[in-house]
């Protein structure tokens, strides 16, 4: 085991055997970001400030601490740079950890007998009867959050949600996708979450927008729907919470699990608290958990995955339906759960006005507006809308369609095809419309002066292309249609899904490895000078002994246990103890430097 003086030192050695992946697991770990880290020598030492080890310390659990403090070292600890226990060295808890632990008590800390002793785990069994009534919970939770998240994600397909710089969503978006959506502003960030947790949505250049596989998740039944959220969940578990929630997956959590985690990771303090009720929180918005205690679907979730827990919450979900009342009112009512399918094409033609087992949408000439610039037709609209009514198509809903129908197009918007040869600021696309009042109107809606508009002789004209024109004014209700150059109406599909591929921020774990690994090429053994050199001055700065190994002409080697006492013009000077002398060696014959054991 080193000596205190020597942890730097060893350290830096241990740090610079370590391969690059390695390497990164550590400095990941440890949460070491890029500030003044120029060799590993720097690393080392800022491995082992108090601070850091003391934080490093609160991520470990209770039986992994008493190991440490009895001086041996486990992969854990390894993993986090408290220790060495590599295969073929001695095992070394460094001297900063076990004076970290040792001076615990005086903060209020476990001291390494307390560490030690045991105590059983009081988790609460759960009967039968509580059984039936938290899958039931269970069920009616997940049942609604899946149905909120289908309807939060429709609005971010219609339009992205802003990102904040400072980080959470722009309050302008969070509060329009929560009316949308029929839900409470503050349940907005917990289904964000969740949806980005499961990569339906991605951030793409400050917005939020969905991703390609949102397309698939929308079609689904509500049990593959809530697989794909709950597998998630579950695949971004880390090691620890996976394992500690895992192991009781038959027991009641509650207030006495958090009493165990406390135990259990005794100097985690607030960051562990965090990170469990984080986790737990949304287990329970995903009824993975209820009554904190987890459900049925939760612990197949927990021991089988997301394929088995997906068959077992499909028993407990409402039957879904495909039948719903059309009435007079433009109102449509569904007196259950609508088969995802069809509530993802009805909501392409009305608005949501509320959302629960049975849900009204309302039909208006504007959503069927948006739905005829999406592709559909009045031919299209009426036979959906019949083949799932109960009650016809009511006389008042054919009026609208066929009324909006003739309007639609009023609005045309194509392409002046100059999209790529244009010079900047040239006209891209034009506005035309039979209609001068209308077109005076879009030339002076404030919500548009974003496109630049201008007048010409057959109407108006924007910088923009088609796409970005079209959807403007399609948002903003007017009823315009696309044409290609031959006036034919052609859809166009709004582009707001996130790229693939989209560039990775730059890493800062690796921009230190790398660093570390250029300024170690000239010098690949520990052999080499500058390295040897660093081992020494540290050793001179903290006054701590050094075995130093002088290779000899004939290519002999001797060992000296000295204390360096300086570093100049090539040679070190040094006392050593045992001989009772000051030595002078050539700093061009030591091959080698070591702390003493």
């Amino acid at each position: 085991m080193p000596t205190n003086n020597g942890a730097v030192l060893a350290l830096a050695a241990w740090l610079r055997r370590l391969d690059d992946e390695t390497l990164a697991a550590v400095l990941r770990a440890r949460s070491v970001r890029d500030s003044g880290i120029s060799d590993h020598f720097d690393l080392a030492d800022t491995l082992l400030d108090q601070s850091s080890v003391q934080d490093a310390l609160a991520r470990l659990d209770r039986p992994t601490l008493a190991a440490l403090a009895r001086g041996e070292a486990t992969p854990a600890a390894a993993a986090l740079a408290l220790a060495d226990d590599a295969p073929g060295a001695d095992p070394a808890v460094w001297d900063a950890v076990l004076a970290t632990l040792r001076s615990w008590p005086s903060t209020g800390l476990p001291s390494a007998a307390e560490l030690a002793a045991d105590r059983p785990a009081v988790l609460g069994a759960v009967s039968s009867e509580d059984r039936a009534t938290i899958d039931h919970a269970a069920a009616d939770r997940a049942f609604t959050t899946v149905t909120a998240i289908g309807g939060l994600l429709a609005e971010y397909e219609r339009e992205p949600v802003r990102q904040l710089a400072r980080g959470g969503l722009a309050l302008p978006d969070a509060r329009r996708v929560a009316a949308a959506a029929s839900i409470d502003l503050d349940a907005v960030p917990a289904l964000h979450e969740v949806a980005e947790r499961a990569e339906l949505i991605a951030l793409e250049g400050g917005n939020w927008v969905p991703t390609p596989a949102l397309a698939e998740w929308m079609m689904q039944p509500t049990s593959v729907r809530w697989s794909r959220l709950a597998g998630a969940w579950l695949d971004r578990l880390p090691t620890d919470i996976r394992e500690l929630l895992g192991s009781r997956s038959h027991a009641s959590w509650g207030d006495q699990f958090d009493d165990f985690v406390a135990w259990l990771y005794p100097a985690g303090g607030e960051w562990m608290r965090e990170r469990v009720s984080t986790y737990t929180r949304d287990a329970a918005l995903l009824g993975i958990v209820a009554q904190h205690t987890p459900s049925g679907p939760g612990i197949a979730l927990l021991e089988h995955g997301a394929a088995a827990a997906a068959d077992s919450i499909a028993v407990h979900f409402p039957r879904e339906i495909d039948k719903v009342y059309l009435q007079h009112d433009l109102t449509i009512v569904s007196p259950g759960p609508l088969a995802p399918r069809l509530d993802t094409r009805l909501r392409s033609m009305a608005d949501v006005e509320s959302r629960a087992l049975a849900a009204s949408y309302r039909v208006s000439a504007a959503s069927l507006g948006r739905a005829l610039a999406s592709g559909e037709t009045a031919d299209s609209v009426r036979h959906f809308l019949a083949g799932i009514s109960l009650t016809g198509v009511p006389q008042p809903l054919e009026y609208l369609i066929a009324e909006t129908a003739t309007r639609y197009g009023l609005v045309r918007v194509g392409s002046l095809g100059t999209e790529h040869d244009a010079p900047a600021g040239a006209p891209r696309s034009y506005i035309r419309s039979t209609d001068a009042d209308l077109l005076g109107a879009i030339l002076v809606d404030h919500g548009l002066s974003a496109l630049s508009l201008r007048r010409s002789d057959t109407g108006l004209t924007s910088r923009f292309d088609v796409a970005t024109v079209f959807w403007s004014l399609a948002d903003a209700r007017y009823p315009v249609a696309a044409e290609d150059q031959r006036g034919t109406i052609v859809a166009l599909e709004r582009q707001r899904k996130a790229r693939a591929g989209t560039p990775t921020p730059a890493d800062p774990v690796r921009a230190i490895v790398e660093r570390l690994r250029l300024l170690g090429r000239d010098a690949p053994e520990e052999t080499g000078k500058a390295w040897l050199e660093r081992q020494i001055e540290l050793a001179i700065r903290a006054k701590a002994p050094l075995i130093v190994t002088i290779t000899m002409p004939d290519g002999t080697t001797i060992d000296y246990s000295v204390q360096p006492t300086s570093l100049a013009s090539g040679r070190l000077r040094a006392l050593d103890r045992k001989a009772d002398i000051e030595r002078t060696l050539p700093l061009s014959h030591i091959t080698a430097v070591r702390s003493p054991e």
